[in-house]
């Protein structure tokens, strides 16, 4: 069902200069929390083992962010490994049928874990891995505890929003210029529209996929006729658009080009179209690999990064909106993400969701085929 009338703001960058100081006063109420006997011990336990590999979304700031404070917090490292969604999964994969247990747990889109992990059976099911009592209780989370899977068991969403995906150059375009999906058709963005390849898994067919159900597929053909930029390097799309090479790009996320910010390019997120958007988690969904080589240290790490500390940090370095109620994502709303928990029941979230392994079935996959076609 198409979304209605739900106004994401103008997306700028967010700091993240008030994070230690919130991970300090944070700091207390966690070892709180998790300091019993059993949790020591399996802190312990998981320092012996030294590390945990972490496959996470392309985002340098997050990377930085995890590895500083998951290993001062716990005194275990963080091996990090970033990728677009479908790279690092092809890559696990690989690894997981050829014999080679070498990652632990995965963070990122839906789509590439559905098709190249959960229909792999490589996954382990996530709630025996959930410990500390304020992870465990689905009172902490808007919605109780949410699924990407049908079996609502391996696949767990931890972030719920409305998107923010189509950015453009403020030297280029004036907002005023695209108030709704056809605006994009006018000859003169011809050539000028940067887009994240949507016949790979990522915010690039989740847009398409939107444009099909809402557009159709007559509508899409006429904006291929645009001469896409196509590109499935998120950094050198988002680098196109900062430096003008395009006017205009879609399906690129915050963290693609909070390099651009902080260098103060001219880029800023293009305010709501008079079609709306869809709901999503974004990069916010966990899967556990079968069998984790580091068991007790990815027993930690889960449970860290879904306690209020961790959701703080991922919410902050991605821009993207935590579930968990205990979390304020208020302000991300001048900074263009909207939270779902802040503006909506969860009935209305999941009508107008697009990332659940139903709604990759009955939506994405039939528009992914038609991309197959036209994209050629």
């Amino acid at each position: 069902m198409p979304l209605r009338n739900v106004t994401p703001g103008i997306f700028l960058p967010v700091t993240l200069s008030g994070l230690l100081i919130f991970v300090a006063a944070v700091h207390g109420q966690q070892s709180n929390a998790g300091g019993s006997a059993d949790w020591e011990k399996l802190v312990d336990a998981a320092r012996q083992e030294g590390k945990v590999t972490v496959s996470l979304p392309a985002s340098a700031e997050l990377k930085r962010q995890i590895q500083e404070h998951f290993q001062k917090r716990f005194g275990i490292e963080v091996e990090v490994f970033t990728s677009r969604g479908s790279a690092g999964v092809r890559r696990m994969a690989d690894e997981f049928k050829a014999g080679v247990r070498h990652f632990d747990l995965h963070i990122g889109g839906s789509s590439s874990i559905v098709s190249g992990m959960l229909d792999e059976s490589i996954l382990d099911p996530i709630e025996p891995w959930l410990t500390l009592p304020e992870v465990k209780d689905p009172k902490q989370w808007w919605g109780g505890h949410l699924w990407v899977d049908n079996a609502k068991r391996f696949v767990y969403m931890f972030q719920a929003y409305l998107s923010e995906v189509i950015w453009y150059n403020t030297d280029l375009m004036k907002p005023n210029e695209i108030r709704s999906l056809d605006d994009f058709l006018n000859p003169k963005w011809k050539g000028r529209i940067g887009y994240l390849d949507p016949r790979t898994p990522g915010a690039g067919d989740s847009s398409w996929s939107f444009m099909w159900r809402t557009k159709g597929e007559e509508y899409l053909k006429k904006l291929v006729a645009q001469d896409l930029y196509l590109g499935r390097d998120q950094r050198l799309l988002a680098e196109s658009l900062a430096r003008g090479r395009v006017a205009v790009t879609i399906g690129l996320s915050y963290y693609s080009f909070l390099p651009f910010l902080k260098a103060g390019l001219p880029i800023k997120t293009l305010p709501r179209l008079k079609e709306g958007n869809y709901g999503t988690g974004g990069s916010g969904n966990l899967a556990i690999i079968k069998a984790p080589p580091h068991p007790n240290s990815s027993r930690v790490f889960v449970n860290w990064l879904l306690n209020r500390e961790g959701q703080e940090l991922v919410s902050k370095a991605l821009g993207q909106a935590t579930r968990r109620l205990d979390v304020d994502t208020h302000f991300l709303r001048e900074f263009g993400t909207i939270a779902a928990k802040d503006v909506m029941s969860i009935n209305d979230f999941l009508q107008i969701e697009n990332q659940s392994e139903e709604k990759l079935d009955k939506v994405r996959d039939p528009a992914a085929k038609v991309a197959q076609v036209l994209l050629k």
